[in-house]
C-alpha cells in the first residue's frame, strides 16, 4: 500500500495546466482516510512552492522538500523541520563553494530567489559529465564535501554531502516510520534520480523525463508514462493503484488566465470556447472512418502507403503499392491506441516485413513491394532513405512498449542492433549527429542535407527507444549507452539549431558566424558547414516537441511563432514556412518534376494531414486542450474533403487552395487522427465517460 506519494513539480505536475488541474481533482476525489501522504519534492525555494501551492492548482501537501532537499517543512505544523537542516553542516562551507566555481567564467550565478544558506545554484550550459566530475573534484580539494547535481543540461546545484531529493525524502520517511517499499515518487531530470534510489521505493518517470533519469533509474522499479506532465503522474498511480478513475479537467476549469499571456493573445474569443456538440459529433464520424481507411490498408504484408482499392496507379507511382518504413512506422504509433487484433497483426507484419529484408550491413529499406515481396533501399535518384530505419526503430519500441511482447523483441534484438549500427555510421564525424544526403529522408523531392533537423530529433528519439527496449532485455550496460548518448545528441541539436546571440561567442565556422547575427524563434531547418537555411521546418520542430527536444519554454516559443505566421492556414498544416520560390537559392531545378514541387505544394510547404494530427498533439501538450480540439474539428472537415468522394483522408492538400492532392485512403492520415483523438480525450471511449 503506498502510504506517501512524493512529486517533483515543475515538468511533473506542472507544464500542462489541464493535466495540473487533473491532478488536483483526481487527488482531492480520493478518500482521504486512505489517501496516501503528498509530499511536494522540488528545487524552488519555499516561499515559492507555497505561492505555487495557492496559485497554481495544485492540491495542498502534507510536507514540502524544496531547495534540491535542503528544506524539509510541515505544512500542517507551518514549521521548517531545523533537524534536517542541522544535519547539513558538516563539511559545507558556502563561501568557499561560491569562491571555487566562481572561477569558471563560463559558470553564471543563478539569480538569489535561487540560494540559500545549504544551495549554491548555477547555470553551466551543455556541461560533459568530465566537466562536472572536474568541479566535483576541485570542491574536495579544497576541503569541501558536497553533492553536485546537474539536471536539464543547465543547472548546476552545488549542496553539503548528504542534500539531495533522496536523501531528504529518505529523512522524512524515516521519521514518519514509513518504510521505503511504502512509498512512491516521481520525476523528470537527473536531480529526482536520487528520489528512485531509496530502497524498496517505486517510482514513475513521466513521458516528458530528459534520458539523464531514465539513464540513472535503468536498474529501479519504476514505471515510464506513455503521457507527460502531470497527465503521466496520474498515469502512474493508475498503475500502482493509487486512483482508480482519473477526473479530467472541464472546459471551464483551464480558464485563460492560467494560458501563458503571451500565447492566449494570440487567439480569438471563440478558440477558447468548447466545441458543439455537432462539431463533436463530425469528429466521431471522422475518428470512424479513420478506423476503415485503416483496414483497407491491411496487407498479408503489412500497412500499405494508401489503399490498393480505390486508388489509380500509374506508371510513375508504383510504390504506392508497397510498405513502406517511415509510412508504416507512423501509421502504426498512431493507430496504437486500438486494441483492434487484426490491426494489431497487421502492425507487427509491417514491422517483421521491414526488418526480415534487412540488408547485411543492417539498412531498412525504404519500402517493400507487396505483390512481389521485393525491398527498395533508395529513392529518388538512387539515394538512401536515412529516416525509413530511424521510424522503424521507433515504432518497434512504442509497439513493444504497449504490447510487451518481450519475445518479438528478442526476436529481432540482433537485427534492431545492426540497423542502429548502420545509422551510427553516418555519423561520420563523430558530433553526435547525422550526415544526411540531399533527399534522403521523407522530403524525398527536396534539396536538404548534412545536418537536417527532422532526421536529427529522429535520431535522438532512436537512441532514446533503443536504449529503453536494451533496458526491457535487461542489459542495462547497453540501456546506459544508449540514452547517455540520446542526452548528448539532444544537447547538441538545440546548441546547433536554436541559434541565440548569449550563445555564441567565438564563431569558427561560416555557420556559427552567420548565426552571430541574431536569435531565432523556433529550430533551424538545416545546418551544413557552409551555411543554414532560416526557414521553419514546420513538421521538424513540431516532433522535437512531441519528442521532448524542446522543452516547454521552447516549445511555446516555436509555437508562437508558427501559429503567428499561419502555419495552419487555410488547414492545418503546410510542412515547411515560407516555401522555397524560383530564384530563391535554395531553389532545385528538379523541383519543377512532374510539378510536384512548386511553391505551396508537396513537400514545398504543403498541407499534409498526418502532420496536421501532430499539430494537434503539440498543441494539446501546451496544455491548451481547447484549441487543439478546434484544429482537430478543423483537421477532420480537411480529411472529409476528397477527390472523388468524401473521407478520403488525402495524401496532402495544396498549400494556398487546399485542395487536395495525391492518394486517397493514406494510412497515416488515418492513424495519426486516430492518435490525435485520443490525446485530447475525443475518442469514443473517453466521451463515454465524460463530455469535454
Amino acid at each position: 500500500m503506498v502510504r506517501l506519494f512524493s512529486s517533483d513539480l515543475d515538468g511533473t505536475l506542472l507544464g500542462k495546466p489541464d493535466a495540473t488541474v487533473a491532478f488536483n481533482k483526481t487527488w482531492d476525489s480520493l478518500d482521504k482516510s486512505r489517501r496516501p501522504l503528498l509530499c511536494y519534492n522540488s528545487g524552488r525555494m519555499l516561499d515559492d512552492v507555497l505561492n505555487l501551492v495557492k496559485n497554481a492548482d495544485l492540491p495542498v501537501p502534507d510536507y514540502i522538500i524544496c531547495g534540491v532537499g535542503t528544506i524539509v517543512y510541515d505544512v500542517c505544523r507551518n514549521e521548517t523541520l531545523k533537524e534536517f537542516s542541522s544535519s547539513l553542516t558538516v563539511g559545507w562551507d558556502l563561501a568557499k563553494v561560491v569562491a571555487v566555481v566562481s572561477r569558471h567564467p563560463e559558470i553564471e550565478k543563478q539569480p538569489a530567489k535561487f540560494q540559500n544558506a545549504f544551495k549554491s545554484s548555477w547555470y553551466f550550459p551543455n556541461a560533459s559529465g568530465d566537466r562536472i566530475e572536474g568541479l566535483r573534484d576541485e570542491l574536495e580539494r579544497e576541503g569541501l564535501e558536497v553533492n553536485v547535481v546537474y539536471s536539464s543540461s543547465r543547472d548546476l546545484d552545488v549542496l553539503p554531502k548528504y542534500a539531495n531529493k533522496g536523501n531528504s525524502l529518505e529523512w522524512l520517511l524515516n521519521r514518519l516510520g514509513i518504510p521505503g517499499g511504502d512509498a512512491l515518487t516521481a520525476g523528470d531530470t537527473g536531480n529526482d534520480s536520487s528520489s528512485f534510489h531509496i530502497q524498496g521505493i517505486q517510482g514513475i518517470v513521466v513521458q516528458n523525463a530528459q534520458p539523464e533519469l531514465l539513464q540513472a533509474t535503468v536498474t529501479c522499479p519504476t514505471y515510464v508514462a506513455r503521457l507527460p506532465f502531470a497527465d503521466g503522474v496520474l498515469e502512474g498511480l493508475q498503475h500502482y493503484g493509487v486512483v482508480e478513475r482519473i477526473v479530467p479537467a472541464g472546459p471551464s476549469e483551464v480558464s485563460s488566465r492560467k494560458i501563458d499571456p503571451e500565447i492566449a493573445r494570440l487567439f480569438k474569443a471563440q478558440l477558447l470556447k468548447s466545441l458543439t456538440l455537432e462539431q463533436i459529433d463530425l469528429i466521431q464520424i471522422a475518428y470512424h472512418q479513420a478506423i476503415e481507411v485503416l483496414r483497407r490498408n491491411i496487407t498479408p504484408l503489412g500497412f500499405s502507403a494508401c489503399a490498393i482499392e480505390g486508388n489509380r496507379f500509374g506508371e510513375i507511382d508504383q510504390n504506392y503499392r508497397r510498405v513502406w518504413g517511415r509510412d508504416g512506422a507512423i501509421a502504426i504509433m498512431g493507430a496504437l491506441y486500438l486494441r483492434d487484433e487484426e490491426l494489431r497483426a497487421c502492425m507487427r507484419n509491417t514491422l517483421t516485413t521491414l526488418l526480415g529484408h534487412m540488408s547485411p550491413i543492417g539498412q531498412i529499406p525504404s519500402n517493400v513491394g507487396i505483390e512481389d515481396d521485393t525491398p527498395d533501399y533508395s529513392g529518388i535518384g538512387e539515394i538512401s532513405s536515412i529516416d525509413s530505419g530511424l521510424w522503424v526503430i521507433i515504432a518497434f519500441y512504442h509497439f513493444i512498449q504497449e504490447t510487451r511482447d518481450l519475445d518479438l523483441l528478442r526476436e529481432w534484438a540482433v537485427a534492431l542492433q545492426r540497423a542502429m549500427d548502420w545509422l551510427s555510421a553516418h555519423d561520420s564525424n563523430n558530433d553526435a549527429l547525422l550526415e544526411i544526403p540531399e533527399a534522403g529522408d521523407w522530403m524525398d523531392l527536396f534539396g536538404r542535407s548534412y545536418n537536417v533537423l527532422y532526421d536529427e530529433v529522429l535520431w535522438y528519439y532512436a537512441n532514446l527507444s533503443f536504449g529503453r527496449m536494451a533496458e526491457f532485455l535487461g542489459d542495462y550496460a547497453k540501456a546506459n549507452d544508449y540514452l547517455r548518448w540520446a542526452q548528448t545528441i539532444k544537447e547538441r541539436i538545440l546548441a546547433k539549431f536554436w541559434p541565440s546571440l548569449g550563445d555564441r561567442v567565438l564563431p569558427h565556422s561560416f555557420s556559427d558566424q552567420q548565426f552571430s547575427l541574431g536569435n531565432t524563434s523556433y529550430l533551424l531547418g538545416e545546418i551544413t558547414p557552409f551555411g543554414f537555411d532560416w526557414r521553419c521546418d514546420v513538421f521538424g520542430n513540431i516532433l522535437a516537441a512531441l519528442f521532448n527536444v524542446l522543452d516547454i519554454e521552447r516549445a511555446k516559443i516555436a509555437f508562437r511563432f508558427m501559429w503567428g505566421v499561419g502555419v495552419n492556414e487555410p488547414w492545418p498544416v503546410v510542412n515547411l514556412y515560407p516555401p522555397v520560390n524560383a530564384g530563391d537559392p535554395d531553389w532545385r531545378s528538379y523541383y519543377t518534376v512532374n510539378l510536384l514541387n512548386l511553391p505551396h505544394h508537396y513537400h514545398n510547404g504543403g498541407v499534409w494531414p498526418f502532420i496536421g494530427a501532430q499539430w494537434v498533439r503539440f498543441i494539446n501538450r501546451l496544455g491548451l486542450p481547447d484549441i487543439a480540439r478546434q484544429e482537430l474539428y478543423r483537421l477532420a472537415q480537411l480529411n472529409r474533403t476528397g477527390i472523388s468522394a468524401e473521407w478520403e483522408f488525402n495524401e496532402w492538400h495544396h498549400g494556398r487552395t487546399g485542395k487536395p492532392m495525391g492518394k486517397a485512403y493514406q494510412a497515416w492520415s488515418a492513424a495519426t487522427f486516430i492518435q490525435a483523438c485520443h490525446d485530447v480525450r475525443l475518442d469514443p471511449e473517453s466521451l463515454g465517460d465524460s463530455n469535454p
